[in-house]
């Protein structure tokens, strides 16, 4: 038995329970987790934005050690630390043999899989395939990735997806220059990690976007050389600061038509607009025809910021390692397993950044 964050339905609060987990098949791998870091989805899973399956273990960011591995397991053994990916690509669909893993087929909709484990004999689901708010979990080989003994265990949560996401919807999906001028609208973990992949990138102006005036220390510490409050003026602020023109990328990180509108506006003709925020389906944005085609601008998604775990997290390992990036910047609140509701309700109240909820060694 081990303890697990549990959601029963759709706006009831999680509890800390007893779980029972699934014996470790073949190809599984059981992972004592050391600290999971509270996103944006998670909320999501409980506040009606999505539609998982209950009972749920809440929880997809998180980073460990392996504590037993399956006879057909050759990517890790005990011992090892790793990275969860909630994303794991199959490797063999159409999108995966076009090199884009992020939009894999097997792991598309994937909200809350089976995991195997049961509640007072109950099936359970595991958020993302993941259920990483416990003390333990068992996955498939494919969803962990091998951590550097370099990097900070507790902190590597991170890379699980806020940084992946955020940085790679940067580096990765928009492919920002040295030199230009990028806006991140929404500053959690995510937003926050795009402000650092501008700055990793190179770009010369970078500002930074939220609610109220709390978020520019975080944001100042994380790249940012400017910071606006949210504003239905700020598209006129941005072009302020970039030579009348307007941003040459913009990214969207809260899933807002709103705020996607004023993203979109805020960006230079001929630039691009990406949504990097999850938002809700009857939540529509609307253009006119018009505009589209005279300002030429490009509005995309950014999907696991178009990351390839392997690949990817290795390269910020290393930039960690060279100093260039923080994690400790993105982290606003450490917590137990308990403290995730207050997390949710920072949340939705806009305070502080990430949570990082410590579990074990």
């Amino acid at each position: 038995m081990v303890k697990a964050v549990v959601a029963t339905g759709p706006d009831v609060p999680p509890q800390v329970c007893e779980i029972e987990l699934p014996p470790v098949g073949p190809g599984d791998v059981r992972v004592r987790v050391a600290a999971a870091g509270v996103c944006h989805s998670d909320l999501s899973m409980v506040n009606g934005t999505l539609a998982p399956a209950f009972p749920l273990v809440l929880g997809h960011e998180a980073a460990g050690t392996v504590a037993e591995v399956g006879a057909a397991v050759t990517r890790v053994r005990p011992g090892d630390r790793v990275v969860l990916n909630w994303a794991a690509a199959c490797g063999e669909c159409w999108f995966c043999e076009e090199g884009e893993p992020w939009l894999c087929s097997a792991a598309e909709g994937a909200v809350s899989p089976p995991s195997g484990a049961t509640l007072d004999g109950a099936a359970l689901h595991a958020c993302m395939g993941v259920g990483g708010f416990a003390e333990e979990l068992v996955v498939a080989e494919r969803s962990v990735v091998p951590l550097p003994a370099s990097a900070p265990l507790d902190l590597s949560a991170l890379l699980g997806c806020a940084v992946l996401t955020g940085i790679g919807a940067v580096r990765g999906t928009a492919g920002v220059r040295a030199g230009q001028s990028v806006l991140v609208v929404g500053l959690g973990g995510i937003g926050l990690s795009a402000v650092m992949g501008a700055r990793l990138a190179g770009a010369a102006t970078i500002i930074a976007v939220d609610r109220g005036a709390g978020k520019e220390g975080l944001a100042r510490a994380a790249g940012a050389t400017h910071y606006l409050e949210s504003d239905p003026k700020l598209a006129k602020q941005v072009r302020a600061l970039t030579g009348g023109r307007g941003a040459d990328h913009a990214f969207e990180c809260v899933g807002k038509a709103d705020l996607i509108r004023t993203a979109w506006q805020s960006v230079r003709r001929g630039g691009q607009c990406t949504v990097v925020g999850v938002g809700a389906r009857d939540d529509s944005v609307t253009f006119n025809a018009l505009e589209l085609f005279h300002f030429n601008r490009r509005l995309t998604s950014s999907v696991y910021g178009s990351s390839v775990p392997d690949r990817d997290v290795p390269l910020l390992v290393r930039e960690i390692e060279a100093g260039r990036l923080d994690l400790a910047t993105l982290v606003t609140h450490r917590i137990g397993l308990d403290g995730v509701p207050a997390a949710f309700d920072r949340m939705r109240d806009g305070r502080g950044a990430r949570s990082l909820i410590e579990i074990g060694p």
